[in-house]
């Protein structure tokens, strides 16, 4: 069952995060601008990353690389999600990144290690659309050719993105895993470089840039909080994270129906997932990458896990309070925050990264809408009223004494099994959060209305993930 939101949901507009990311770095010398040195010889406590993984070393390496091709992205604190949890919430506002995802940092690395062959025979991968835009911008700065494969059903935006960037793009089958296999296939058929998107200690070492960047920017984080699919953002983080602050708390983050990471780290060996169901498309892979599960293994201290409508009421808060607007897979870590008895940060200084900001338009309105209803700021009501004139008028003044705007209403008569003489009403009502919503339904009960409130007849069944 999802969990309600809790009851004083923050008024528009209280939250203006401002930046409190590369302050001293912007009016720093160029040669000076971050606190640790490239070789981490002054602050890095160097560990041991499994064999394959890239070293601290190579993450430093690869943000070299990157310095001038990407942004470095702001870091935010967030005065609600700190109220709202009782610790210091800082936001990694990696949405705003080139491309609208950390995807891209993992793909200019991966392709500058090409060899001139390599590099002639063109690069292939699969994804569900944040890599796939990453790989088309690399690819195409380097001038090479490049095929994409996404799922049949990946967003709209990202698919539209992609090809905008010069990739041609394959849509086949029903998930990443179904991509990636036809994108293996490709790749036997031309020749061409796959790219992981995950499973690669280049795509690694490159999206490790980003743990470089939060360290630096927040040297006293006491925890990190990450969106996992695939693995690979939070193995690179993690090991540049902990590198540079070894008691600094990794927390990863999964969707309840995609979530082979948290499974495979319990089993004590890979899972692989015969389904998975999200609305986080970005982390929708059915099991980790070899290389990422063996890094989070070491580096990851606790993988939790969100519901779909978790994920859809942090979608809207960090639209409403922050004026962000990032998707599902970016949205996971905020939802992770604020579901209550989940994770223990209160007094803690946490760092949220907000891994992408390539949300389907064709669905903000959807998840603006089930965001809406999972806060209780938009409920269902089904009443019975005497089939006279008037009554309606009645109960619907004591919907408005009550501080309720009436959205729909329906007024409907000889349905199987109502009492004779009366009439079924089933309104939508805009409510201020969850407690109004009680206050109203138990206002309505005492003045003699028989008030419930609709819920689909499925709701458990989805709840469960079946």
């Amino acid at each position: 069952m999802a969990t309600k939101s809790k009851a004083t949901t923050p008024r528009a507009g209280d939250d203006a995060p401002h930046v409190i990311a590369n302050q001293k770095a912007a009016s720093a010398p160029e040669e000076s601008r971050d606190d640790f040195s490239a070789s981490g010889q002054r602050t890095a406590h160097v560990l041991s990353p499994p064999p394959g993984a890239p070293t601290i070393a190579e993450i430093w390496q690869a943000r070299e690389l990157l310095r001038g091709k990407i942004g470095e992205t702001p870091m935010l604190h967030s005065r609600t999600f700190s109220a709202m949890t009782g610790a210091d919430v800082f936001l990694k506002a990696e949405n705003l990144q080139r491309s609208g995802s950390f995807k891209i940092r993992g793909a200019i690395n991966k392709i500058a290690h090409l060899t001139p062959e390599e590099r002639e025979h063109g690069v292939v991968t699969a994804s569900a659309g944040n890599h796939a835009q990453g790989v088309a911008i690399a690819a195409q700065s380097a001038g090479i050719p490049c095929t994409i494969v996404m799922p049949e059903n990946a967003p709209l935006a990202k698919v539209m993105a992609t090809q905008g960037y010069g990739a041609q793009v394959v849509l086949h089958g029903a998930t990443y895993n179904d991509a990636f296999d036809r994108a293996c296939e490709i790749q036997r058929e031309t020749g061409a470089t796959f790219i992981p998107a995950f499973d690669d200690p280049d795509i690694i070492a490159g999206q490790g840039t980003l743990g470089l960047e939060i360290i630096n920017a927040m040297p006293e984080a006491d925890a990190i909080i990450v969106a996992i699919g695939g693995g690979g953002l939070i193995s690179g983080v993690a090991i540049a994270a902990k590198s540079l602050k070894p008691d600094v708390r990794i927390i990863g983050v999964q969707a309840s129906g995609a979530n082979s990471a948290q499974r495979s780290l319990e089993a004590g060996e890979i899972v692989t997932l015969p389904k998975i169901s999200t609305i986080a498309d970005g982390i929708s892979t059915k099991r980790p990458g070899e290389l990422n599960f063996a890094i989070m293994r070491d580096y990851v201290d606790e993988i939790v896990c969100v519901d779909d409508d978790e994920t859809s009421s942090a979608i809207l808060l960090l639209l409403e309070r922050c004026k962000l607007l990032v998707e599902g897979a970016g949205a996971v870590g905020i939802a992770a925050l604020l579901k209550p008895g989940l994770l223990d940060l209160a007094g803690k200084r946490v760092v949220v990264l907000l891994s992408g900001g390539n949300i389907d338009m064709n669905m903000v309105g959807r998840f603006i809408e089930y965001g809406l209803a999972t806060q209780g700021r938009v409920i269902g009501l089904h009443t019975l009223l005497p089939d006279r004139p008037g009554e309606l008028h009645a109960f619907l003044g004591a919907i408005a004494e009550l501080g309720v705007n009436v959205r729909e209403v329906n007024h409907r008569r000889a349905q199987p099994l109502l009492p004779i003489q009366q009439v079924e009403i089933q309104l939508t009502a805009e409510t201020r959060n969850r407690a109004h919503a009680d206050r109203v339904i138990a206002e309505l009960r005492q003045r003699g209305y028989p008030v419930v409130e609709a819920h689909s007849p499925f709701e458990n069944d989805h709840a469960n993930g079946a």
